[in-house]
């Protein structure tokens, strides 16, 4: 074999230029938002790459501690010797002035935050840009909506790209496939590649004659041309990506004979026409922060309309409760809401508080007065059988802490009364506080001094027993709720306007707190359990968050 070729049997076996890099990123699921619906599978493209002989660095669901340290590797072997692919998908936002690729641990980033809990898309546009005319760089784009603040917008919006990138998007599985197959197979340019990718848009560099890796092996001369329709091909990459009406209309408004312009006419007529798509849009440009989205779920709720949680994201669950009650409302049942749909959620759910609160304080006053009847007729008297008699109807009355403390002398005095062997008994099945310690007290006492609270200890835990397994779902269902001591301490501080006698404002939820959310419960006919679920958390706080 001639020195001559050899040097062309090396050239054609090597894969693609010394030092071609890859960044790989799929970001499915979030800590704090939704999971994107149609996984991307970009990892998938890892071995291809590795294969075509790039040196690959991946990774998937990564926070943005470990995000930010695998684009600092690429960053340091990126010396403009190579090609470079970047490819990542996940969730995105844009402002005025960035756009940003979220770790998998943001938690409703806003303008100030973003920029801690992210990576820049022009970070990684700057970085490719050192491989000019042999820079690809793939965003996978997702049509769920991730919770942000203020100043921030879900999905992409403009970004400059550096000269000789090519820049591809679309949705996460074609972007995906794509990376892993397009992109690896030798001889094609990145815009033949993207002939056969209808739902992929090619932005930037895009020299249809210029294979991304040559069919021989050999590093073709690469001299990017000028694109004269570059920005406006940028320009309409972005309109895609927003794909709502205004987007549209501006891109026509600045490009009127625009070579997307027949294009962009189509998407408008075709918004139009569905109606859905409006709607969306329409609720989109609202930019409703998550507190608003709250608003709107526990206006649902009071309404009956169950959001199946109160959590500021607009799932199924809320979209199906919206969806009922704008059919309910005689409006088109999109399941998206309009600002004026809003104002008449908010003042249906705020007329609806009022009525509820209104039953209720009729309901109260009713107890009230049987209560207070009943204990003229038994616990006012003063005497033990009586106060027992009131405290056995009305547990949780309002004399019952009175009842409880006036029973206090003939306990002590029955002590004092009652034979040494009888306390001891009776002290000893305290001590235990089980059920079948107070029966062997009776058993061996079935007269004695304290055989009556005995009875009543047994009669309490049969009917805790009895209740047990929708007690402990009480308290699991008030555990999902995940109230904050703040919650909490709001929670006994409405209680204590409404008279109910919840002890400290602490933030505790003890034995006084319970029985006034039992108190409250009875008077609104919710289940009497003591434990706040959904309903009851959402109608006692309706005058404090609602309003």
């Amino acid at each position: 074999m001639t020195r001559q070729s050899l040097a062309a049997f090396l050239l054609m076996s090597a894969p693609a230029w010394a030092g071609d890099l890859a960044l790989v990123v799929g970001n499915d699921r979030y800590s704090n938002g939704p999971e994107i619906v149609d996984e991307s599978g970009m990892l998938d493209a890892v071995k291809p790459l590795e294969s075509a002989g790039f040196d690959v660095l991946s990774g998937a669901n990564m926070p943005v501690a470990e995000l930010v340290d695998l684009v600092s590797q690429l960053n340091a072997k990126a010396d403009g010797t190579g090609r470079v692919i970047i490819a990542v998908t996940g969730h995105f936002a844009h402002s005025a002035t960035g756009n940003w690729l979220l770790g998998s641990d943001a938690q409703e980033p806003d303008l100030a935050t973003i920029h801690s809990q992210s990576i820049p898309i022009s970070t990684l546009l700057e970085i490719a840009g050192r491989a000019t005319g042999g820079a690809v760089v793939a965003l996978g784009v997702q049509a769920e909506t991730f919770p942000l603040g203020a100043g921030v917008t879900a999905s992409l919006g403009r970004y400059d790209i550096p000269q000789g990138v090519a820049v591809v998007t679309g949705p996460t599985v074609d972007v995906s496939k794509f990376v892993a197959g397009s992109l690896t197979v030798r001889g094609h340019s990145v815009a033949a590649m993207l002939e056969g990718a209808p739902n992929l848009t090619g932005s930037g560099f895009m020299a249809p004659l210029v294979a991304f890796l040559p069919s021989d092996g050999t590093p073709s001369p690469v001299v990017p041309k000028l694109d004269p329709d570059a920005k406006q091909k940028a320009f309409w990459s972005v309109t895609q990506e927003i794909g709502s009406q205004d987007s549209y209309e501006a891109y026509l408004e600045r490009f009127p004979e625009g070579i997307f312009a027949d294009q962009a006419n189509t998407q408008i007529e075709r918004i139009l026409a569905e109606p859905l798509l409006l709607a969306q849009a329409g609720e989109a440009a609202l930019k409703l922060d998550r507190d608003k989205r709250r608003e709107i779920q526990r206006g649902l709720s009071l309404l009956e309309y169950d959001p199946k949680g109160i959590d500021g994201i607009l799932g199924k669950g809320s979209r199906a409760a919206i969806a009922k009650w704008q059919e309910a409302n005689n409006e088109a049942a999109t399941s998206y809401l309009t600002l004026a749909q809003i104002e008449r959620l908010q003042a249906q759910a705020d007329r609806r508080s009022r009525e509820l609160e209104e039953e209720a304080r009729i309901r109260q006053e009713e107890l009230e007065r049987k209560d207070r009847a009943y204990w003229r007729a038994s616990g006012k008297s003063g005497d033990e059988p009586g106060l027992r008699t009131y405290l056995e109807k009305y547990p949780d009355g309002v004399f019952a802490e009175i009842a409880l403390a006036r029973l206090q002398p003939f306990e002590e005095a029955r002590r004092s009364a009652a034979a040494a062997q009888d306390r001891a008994d009776w002290d000893a099945a305290v001590s235990v506080g089980s059920l079948a310690a107070y029966e062997g007290y009776l058993q061996a006492n079935p007269q004695g001094a304290f055989a009556v609270q005995a009875r009543t200890q047994i009669a309490e835990q049969e009917f805790e027993a009895k209740n047990a397994n929708a007690l402990r779902a009480a308290a699991r269902n008030e555990q999902r709720l995940g109230l904050s001591s703040g919650t909490q301490r709001l929670v006994e501080d409405r209680l204590r306007a409404l008279g109910l006698k919840p002890g400290a404002v602490d933030g505790v939820f003890d034995e006084d707190t319970r029985r006034a959310v039992r108190r409250y419960q009875e008077a609104r006919q919710l289940p009497r359990t003591g434990y706040l679920d959904q309903k009851t958390l959402v109608r006692l706080l309706a005058d404090s968050v609602l309003r």
